[in-house]
């Protein structure tokens, strides 16, 4: 590949503007509740999406430099990923990925949870993970919880359920059910397409990586729209659960982050696929 520094630049110039709020609020030691989230919980640096990669089976011109980055190797004048040792070193990852996404993939899509995830992580609790103040205050969004059927299928949104909250979704999750229960519906788990993303390291094209990122932005937004929290300080306009209007706003957006995410999940299969090839060559 001749052009790959136009490819690059590109990736950088969009990565940029795609992380300029977050660095700029970092400078001033200034924090949203809501955009920062991706940066705080995935622990993710700006830094890490900026670098492009090609993903594998492409070979860069011109690109000695590159030849010292780890998971790269010379081939003949060209550079290249170094599927077959990503491979063998993360192996375990990799296959775990695979599972997880491919599970996703072929499952059918739940919308009823409504988000009530995020109710469930204040229920009965008095003190909660952000200052911003309860939109229904504490018994009114205990009712709430009360009056629904909780349906999490997401093991990372379920691990942060308050004790009396636990009991009361309708399946026990555990993070060896993870695999065999990641429905793509789940705004956590479209949001985990990013996290996956990163994991999978070189592997992945730089385009795919943001590509997942804006995704796992946009979900969050309305993960935060949906919560009992009052957000309009952040420019959140709440999209009330609670309400058959809010209900349906939800579901309709939820059905498009789905859609998004299934084409995001298949384009990583195929990158593994890719890699796995190109590996098999190589040995």
């Amino acid at each position: 590949m001749a052009d790959w520094r136009a490819r690059e630049a590109r990736h950088a110039e969009r990565a940029d503007a795609l992380t300029a709020d977050h660095r700029g609020r970092a400078a001033r030691g200034e924090k949203h509740p809501i955009d920062d989230f991706l940066f705080s919980y995935y622990s993710y640096k700006p830094a890490v999406l900026r670098r492009w990669h090609p993903g594998a089976g492409v070979e860069l011109e011109d690109a000695a430099d590159r030849a010292a980055w780890r998971w790269y190797e010379l081939c003949g004048d060209m550079v290249r990923v170094d599927a077959a040792a990503f491979l063998a070193e993360k192996a375990v990852l990799v296959d775990a990925v695979e599972r997880i996404v491919r599970g996703a993939l072929n499952r059918p899509a739940g919308f009823g949870c409504f988000g009530l995830h995020e109710w469930a992580m204040v229920y009965r609790q008095d003190e909660h993970r952000h200052t911003a103040p309860l939109r229904l205050g504490q018994t009114g969004t205990d009712a709430v919880v009360e009056g629904h059927d909780l349906r999490c299928t997401h093991f990372d949104a379920f691990r942060f359920f308050t004790p009396d909250a636990v009991p009361r979704n309708r399946v026990p999750l555990t993070r060896d059910d993870q695999p065999a229960l990641e429905q793509p519906g789940c705004l956590h788990a479209g949001m985990d397409v990013y996290k996956w993303s990163i994991k999978l390291g070189p592997l992945v094209p730089g385009e795919l990586l943001l590509d997942a990122f804006t995704l796992a932005r946009d979900i969050r937004r309305l993960d935060m729209e949906a919560s009992p929290y009052d957000l309009r300080a952040w420019g959140a306009e709440p999209v009330a659960i609670e309400t058959p209007e809010g209900k349906a706003e939800y579901v309709r957006r939820q059905r498009g982050f789905t859609d998004r995410g299934q084409a995001l999940r298949q384009r990583l299969l195929d990158a593994i696929e890719t890699a796995r090839a190109v590996a098999s060559v190589a040995a």
